[in-house]
């Protein structure tokens, strides 16, 4: 069936999973699946922006790296980094070292604070933008990413174009784009089905 991978456990799944075997515990595991805790959001959407040109591999082999350097992605605590935290983030070999990307998730943590005490918490903004339905959207962007983009830059975030944006929704279960035929999407359909969303 086009769009799956077989691994060697004989499970079918989505299939960009054949570009790595270490995407295969993200995809059962995380990919599509309902997140609402605010941290998780900030870190996906830090990530999604850092790994901008490059792959979601090199991120995801990064990604303990990143949460060490950024303290866990406690945005609150992000928010207070300076100048002294950019210069030595950028000697961190552990992680991409890119000045505009390491500047964009401390502004985008003092918006994140800047959000919260708006809609009293990132996941009840987040969740503003699930579109209809659900998914599947398999494009690289989709109305509600070029939507939720627009206003994030409106409130002066960074690289979170619609691209990125759209990534994030899937990820984090805005949007389920699993595959027809992936043994995994019947899951995350359920998981979905029992959450509930919260309100801004």
């Amino acid at each position: 069936m086009v769009g799956l991978f077989t691994a060697s456990d004989g499970v079918a799944r989505c299939g960009w999973c054949a570009a790595s075997s270490d995407y295969i515990a993200y995809h059962d595991r995380e990919w599509g699946f309902p997140v609402v805790d605010d941290r998780r959001l900030f870190e996906k959407l830090s990530l999604e922006g850092v790994q901008s040109g490059l792959s979601w591999r090199t991120i995801l082999t990064k990604r303990e790296k990143f949460r060490e350097a950024f303290l866990g992605f406690d945005f609150d605590r992000v928010a207070d980094f300076g100048e002294g935290d950019v210069e030595r983030l950028l000697q961190d070999a552990g992680i991409v070292r890119h000045r505009g990307k390491i500047e964009a998730v401390i502004n985008n943590a003092r918006r994140a604070q800047e959000l919260v005490r708006e809609k009293g918490s990132l996941a009840a903004y987040i969740w503003g933008f699930e579109p209809e339905g659900g998914g599947p959207h398999l494009a690289s962007t989709s109305p509600a990413s070029v939507a939720m983009s627009k206003d994030l830059k409106k409130r002066g975030w960074k690289f979170v174009g619609p691209t990125t944006v759209h990534a994030f929704m899937q990820a984090m279960g805005l949007i389920n784009d699993h595959a027809a035929g992936c043994a995994i999407r019947s899951a995350a359909e359920r998981a979905r089905a029992d959450f509930t969303a919260p309100k801004g």
